[in-house]
């Protein structure tokens, strides 16, 4: 028992030698290792000097003059040229075969100087086959320390961590971009890479970089027998289809799968690790985007003066980003948040820095779209062409609660930008507008379709605008917009769950936040005027089976009554006040078709501006004094189908509501 437990100790420390006598060499100063790398190159030198004399002569030769010459020709060829190709700047335990041909390379030009004086020119009494032979040993002696360092310092401490708990991985794709991935982990210390994923038959059991090529069928197998608990997705230039069917078939598998940006993204670069990142939830969209019309983008930005309200809020921010490649005279960022302001300003500055633009391109304007004299200072001063409405509040529990404020400004702040815009003599106003407008069950649905009511009166009201186009854009959620549920489900995912659900099958329309954008520029550039667009949303989703695909695509299951032992748990914690659970885009007939296949115009009812206006008048006067009872009755009256589906949350009201009923109690 004592010699089995001697030995083991003997073979554990002779294994760890390895590891713990380069510790203090990686540890010294990069001077200090450059050195080192220099003292072992003029060693070998002499060594491969002395064996190329006993190669030619058969015979130990000493050290005499005739050795010390071609020694002190070779160190003296040899540092210079090495220092020249950089060998001495390389990371020798990361070295591959980008360094052995920068090897080949110098010992190339240091072999033809060699040969140059030893073999032609000539040293007295040394053979001229020595600058032949003397060359060709040093290639290989010079390569084999730079093998032994790669092992010892870098090599061995890998393959300790490789065979233990990091991640193994496989890598989807048996292209240029898998290839690519392949070689940017070869150093890497956070994944192991055990092998390809391929659909292509012709592939099977093939080898590639080293790695064994596997049929999407084996990958159970593979889980099992190597511990597979990655799929890295390197197929950037897939449609949309064909990743989602791949997402499918991997989704039935406990492995967490990443993925590489699109061909757009990876023009003129090597594939990194740094490239893998999380599944977007827009990936698992059935559709695929379509490419933007660059005249319709163009019409009403290029080379004119456009005003974005809400700037610095998700679409907004995304519509900025956008109209600044157009090429525009100049961008008004307008934003009644300073911080929100701030982060879009730089964001804008740094793009128009970058791409040599005006320092003057962007201005941002701190300002409440609900202040008439604000807002008509900037129009006045900068007289813009085109404007995107994007300043509202969007977030449906937030509006029911603080109802007054939500209608204040989704209504009002539109109507006294649209009313300034008039004035103004602004050529195009968009309205970014939402499908909660729709059938309305929530005060922010209703505000919404009640400022769309507004932009249709004003441009159909001749006495008052005669130049003015009113569009509004009508769409659903947008991906990675401030309240979107997929960043908090991917955050309760990193918690260990549960993922909140507040019902089983409420279902929502999904668009990428850029698509969104694109969509709106290229829609307001379709628009006579009063028109209300609808943007193709695809098919709506049901939200529990995203959340349960985000679950299974980061390698877990789902906890629930047939599987008592998963590891996310999916909690129904019930409809919050205002929501819906189908959310609609149209309200009336069938829309016409436009010119864009991703755009349609619908044909909704609106009320003339000589009545709408009268019961604007007395939706101020209620606002002013926050009596929200007959607000909220007002809406039903003017937004059709409007039907609130919870009594009034409104704050302040139930807190008024709560002190009145106490003191009447009390007295």
């Amino acid at each position: 028992m004592y010699i089995k437990e001697k030995l083991l100790k003997n073979f554990k420390a002779l294994s760890d030698w390895p590891n713990s006598t380069s510790q203090p060499i990686l540890a010294l100063p990069r001077y200090a290792k450059q050195f080192i790398a220099l003292s072992v190159d003029v060693s070998l030198c002499v060594i491969t000097v002395w064996l190329a004399f006993y190669l030619r002569t058969g015979a130990v030769s000493q050290v005499n003059a005739t050795v010390f010459w071609a020694i002190a020709c070779s160190v003296i060829i040899a540092l210079p040229v090495f220092f020249i190709s950089g060998l001495y700047r390389a990371i020798f335990r990361y070295s591959g075969i980008s360094a052995m041909l920068s090897l080949s390379q110098a010992i190339a030009l240091y072999g033809l100087l060699y040969i140059t004086i030893v073999t032609v020119i000539g040293i007295p009494d040394v053979p001229r086959t020595i600058g032949m032979i003397q060359p060709l040993l040093l290639f290989f002696a010079v390569g084999a320390s730079r093998v032994v360092a790669r092992y010892w310092l870098g090599g061995f401490k890998k393959n300790q961590i490789q065979s233990s708990s990091v991640p193994k991985a496989l890598v989807y794709g048996a292209g240029e971009a898998g290839r690519q991935l392949v070689y940017g982990l070869k150093n890497s210390y956070e994944m192991r890479v055990v092998g390809f994923l391929d659909d292509d038959d012709r592939l099977y059991g093939h080898i590639l970089n080293s790695q064994p090529i596997f049929s999407t069928s084996d990958l159970g197998n593979l889980i099992e027998s190597k511990g597979v608990t990655h799929v890295l997705l390197a197929i950037p230039s897939a449609s949309r289809q064909t990743r989602n069917k791949i997402l499918k078939e991997l989704g039935k598998h406990p492995v967490s799968v990443r993925t590489l940006p699109g061909l757009s993204d990876l023009v003129g670069g090597r594939v990194t690790t740094t490239d893998l990142r999380e599944l977007d939830i827009d990936e698992l969209l059935s559709r695929d985007a379509v490419a933007p019309s660059h005249i319709l983008v163009s019409k009403n930005i290029e080379s004119k003066v456009i005003l974005v309200t809400g700037a610095g809020g998700s679409i907004g921010s995304e519509l900025c980003r956008q109209i600044i490649k157009l090429k525009p005279k100049k961008i008004l960022l307008v934003e009644i948040n300073e911080f929100a302001l701030y982060s879009i300003h730089s964001e804008l500055e740094s793009i128009s820095k970058n791409n040599g633009y005006s320092h003057e391109l962007v201005v941002p304007l701190l300002a409440s779209v609900q202040d008439e004299d604000r807002m008509s200072e900037i129009m006045d001063t900068w007289s813009p062409v085109t404007v995107y409405h994007a300043a509202a509040y969007k977030h449906v529990p937030l509006v029911e609660h603080n109802l007054s404020e939500g209608v204040k400004n989704n209504v009002l702040g539109t109507l006294t930008t649209a009313k300034t815009a008039i004035e103004k003599g602004v050529s195009n106003f968009v309205l970014i507008s939402t499908d909660k407008a729709v059938r309305p069950t929530n005060i922010m649905g209703a505000s919404k379709r009640l400022a769309e009511l507004c932009l249709q009166a004003l441009f159909a009201e001749k006495s008052i605008n005669k130049k003015t186009k009113f569009t509004m854009v009508r769409f659903g959620n947008v991906l990675g917009s401030s309240g979107s549920v997929i960043p908090r489900f991917r955050q309760q995912i990193l918690d260990g769950g549960p993922i909140t659900l507040t019902h089983p099958d409420i279902t929502r329309y999904f668009m990428t936040i850029t698509e969104a954008a694109q969509l709106v520029i290229q829609a307001g550039a379709m628009a006579k005027g009063g028109d209300v667009f609808i943007l193709d949303m695809g098919e709506p989703v049901k939200i529990i089976d995203l959340a349960q695909r985000m679950i299974e695509l980061s390698g877990l299951s789902v906890r629930d009554k047939s599987n008592l032992y998963g590891d996310i748990e999916i909690k129904i914690t019930g409809l919050r006040p205002g929501e819906k659970l189908f959310e609609e885009l149209l309200l009336g007939d069938e829309p016409q078709l436009t010119a864009h296949p991703k755009i349609q115009c619908a044909q909704d009812p609106f009320i003339p501006w000589s009545e709408l206006k009268k019961d604007l008048d007395i939706l101020k006067i209620l606002l002013n004094n926050s009596n929200v009872e007959v607000i909220s009755t007002l809406l039903q009256k003017l937004v059709v189908g409007y039907e609130p589906n919870n009594k009034i949350v409104d704050w302040v009201f139930t807190e008024q509501t709560r002190t009145f009923v106490k003191d009447k109690k009390t007295n």
